[in-house]
């Protein structure tokens, strides 16, 4: 956490002054205000750093109190649904009112008051969820239900799970859907006081969180897991018992698991490998408090929506030239980082001044790289 911690500040640094890093200046200074600035609680953080991202932020918005969208994420799954000024703006309240900023802080209102001009307006679901999660921090209760009613339309229902999606189809499990019902999450606790009611709408949601989870404890991105793991932590401290136990019996016809969960124990991460596979287990718990539990089965796929690579290779003279034409076939609109790991053959030498990237009308990744043949002429090959 230390070298996380002074690598982000090291960056943090290098945008301050390095002209060649202001593309990402806006999405940089949010970071360091909302992790910095939650982190100044455990260790020492310079207050000037904190209170320079904030001004810089300050000043990129418009007079009638939106926040102006800046920066580009290369990787756009960690983008999540941030991707114009009305989510900025809302991302930008919310992580300002997390840090006890007052709502009648002027920056905060304007804020605020632009994005209740625009509440009856919005139909994208994750704006929504934002907008429900920012309202709730400002104990805005009238704009919150209104937030909350056009989520109450769009949810997805199965038995008792409960979930949002972009698309509103029940099998989307993906990044931004997780990004989307934790922030629904986060609604629901936020508000004053929580019924039984509340707690039973908020356990539905954290039932399909779970089982989103991977076997690392993560999510399907940077982005989803740490708003996942923000709500999850909220609903745990909603929920905490300092009392109680709970044994969880895991067993199949030739095999048996069990698990203890105390108050000794609670933050202890306990694991055990299945034997006997494939075949029926069942899953038993006795107890008094509540506890998680994730089978996971690791298996092999090959994906479908790759990236192909087509090489062609030419000689001449002394070098050999080869160009890489690798066209994106999946089904986003751009895709991510792409890596080509290239095998120098017996007695060449790359040329890295050589290499050069163009993007084709087909969205296509043109690659060429030279290498200086040092053995037997060309034509000898």
């Amino acid at each position: 956490y230390g070298e996380n911690v002074c690598s982000m500040y090291i960056f943090t640094l290098m945008t301050l002054f390095t002209p060649s890093f202001k593309i990402n200046l806006s999405n940089t200074r949010l970071t360091v205000l909302r992790s910095f600035g939650k982190a100044q609680k455990y260790i020492f953080i310079d207050p000037h750093i904190i209170q320079s991202a904030k001004e810089w932020l300050i000043s990129r918005r418009y007079s009638y109190g939106c926040f102006i969208q800046q920066g580009r994420l290369f990787n756009n799954r960690m983008k999540g649904g941030v991707n114009h000024n009305v989510t900025m703006t809302a991302y930008i309240a919310a992580s300002l009112l997390e840090l006890e900023t007052p709502v009648t802080d002027l920056v905060v209102s304007k804020g605020l008051s632009c994005l209740k001009s625009v509440v009856k307006d919005v139909k994208n679901t994750y704006s929504t969820a934002l907008l429900a999660y920012t309202f709730s921090l400002a104990k805005d209760t009238d704009t919150r239900q209104q937030l909350f009613k056009k989520l109450e339309d769009v949810a997805i229902s199965d038995g008792s799970h409960l979930h949002w999606s972009q698309s509103a189809s029940a099998d989307d499990s993906d990044s931004l859907a997780v990004e989307i019902s934790s922030y629904v999450l986060l609604a629901v606790l936020s508000a004053d006081s929580l019924t039984t009611a509340d707690l039973g709408f908020a356990n539905r949601i954290v039932s399909w969180l779970v089982k989103q989870q991977n076997a690392y404890g993560g999510f399907s991105s940077t982005q989803d897991t740490v708003v996942a793991l923000q709500a999850l932590s909220l609903y745990a401290t909603k929920v905490f018992s300092s009392d109680g136990s709970s044994t969880v019996t895991v067993q199949s016809a030739a095999d048996t698991h069990r698990f203890d969960v105390n108050q000794d124990n609670k933050l202890l991460y306990q694991e055990k490998q299945l034997q006997k596979v494939p075949a029926k287990y069942s899953i038993e718990v006795k107890g008094s408090t509540c506890v998680s539990v994730q089978v996971c089965s690791a298996f092999c796929f090959i994906d479908p929506h790759s990236i192909f690579l087509s090489p062609f290779l030419a000689f001449c003279g002394y070098f050999a030239m080869r160009w890489f034409i690798n066209v994106y076939d999946g089904l986003q609109e751009r895709t991510n980082m792409v890596i080509v790991d290239i095998k120098l053959l017996s007695g060449f030498t790359a040329d890295t001044t050589m290499v050069h990237l163009s993007v084709s009308s087909q969205t296509s990744l043109q690659t060429s790289l030279r290498w200086p043949f040092s053995g037997l002429p060309a034509q000898d090959l």
